[in-house]
C-alpha cells in the first residue's frame, strides 16, 4: 500500500510533505509523559507487523494496524504513523520519501477516522472495534486507488480495494480481539483522557 517515488506528480508530494508535517505538528503538541510509552509502543507494533506479509491473490500483502492505533493513541496515531513510515522508507525502502507525506496521509486518514468511530459511537465495543478496524485497513487503499487513478498509473488497481477487503476484514476480526483483550486486562488503555 506504500507509494513509491516517482508515481505521483513532485507537485503532489511536495504537497503531501506540507499537510503531513503540519499534522505531525498540530496532533504532537504537548505530548504527555504518559503517552510517550504508548507511542512508542504502538510504533514498534505497527512497524513489525508490517514486516511480516501474506501472499494473496498473486500480491503480497501486511497488516498496519492503523484502526488499532487510532483507538488507542487517537490523534497521536498520526505522529506515529508517520515516523513508523520513515523509518519503514529509510531502512527497507518500502514507500519512498519522497512520496512519504502522501504514504503518511493516506494511512494516518485511517487511523484518524478510525480514532473518531471509536470516540464518538455509542455502540458496543465489538462493533466500533471491528469498523475501526476495517475503515484504517481500507480507507489507505482507496486513497491510494483514487491517487493512481488520477494520475494515470497503471490499470487495474481497482483489484487492489477487492484485495484490501479481505485485509481489512481481518484487521477488524484482529482489532476486535485486542479491544476484549485490553477491555478485560487493562480497561485504562481504552479510555481517552
Amino acid at each position: 500500500m506504500h507509494i513509491a517515488d516517482g508515481i505521483l506528480p513532485t507537485a503532489w508530494c511536495a504537497a503531501g510533505h506540507a499537510v503531513a508535517l503540519g499534522a505531525v505538528v498540530w496532533l504532537g503538541r504537548r505530548v504527555e509523559p504518559w503517552e510517550v510509552a504508548r507511542m512508542g509502543m504502538m510504533s514498534a507494533t505497527c512497524f513489525v507487523v508490517s514486516m511480516i506479509h501474506f501472499p494473496l491473490l498473486g500480491t503480497s500483502v501486511h497488516l498496519g494496524l492503523f484502526g488499532l492505533t487510532g483507538i488507542l493513541l487517537g490523534g497521536r496515531s498520526f505522529p506515529v504513523i508517520f515516523t513508523t513510515l520513515l523509518f519503514q522508507a529509510l531502512l527497507f525502502q518500502h514507500g519512498g520519501l519522497l512520496s512519504l507525506g502522501v504514504n503518511a496521509l493516506n494511512m494516518g486518514v485511517g487511523a484518524l477516522v478510525a480514532a473518531f468511530v471509536w470516540k464518538a459511537s455509542a455502540l458496543p465495543d465489538s462493533i466500533r472495534g471491528a469498523l475501526a478496524g476495517f475503515l484504517g485497513a481500507i480507507l489507505p487503499a482507496l486513497l491510494l486507488v483514487a491517487e493512481f487513478q488520477a494520475v494515470g498509473y497503471g490499470k487495474g488497481f481497482a483489484a487492489i480495494a477487492g484485495i484490501y477487503l479481505a485485509v481489512a476484514g481481518v484487521e477488524a476480526a484482529l482489532t476486535v480481539s485486542v479491544i476484549s483483550f485490553f477491555r478485560h486486562a487493562k480497561p485504562a488503555l481504552l479510555e481517552s483522557r
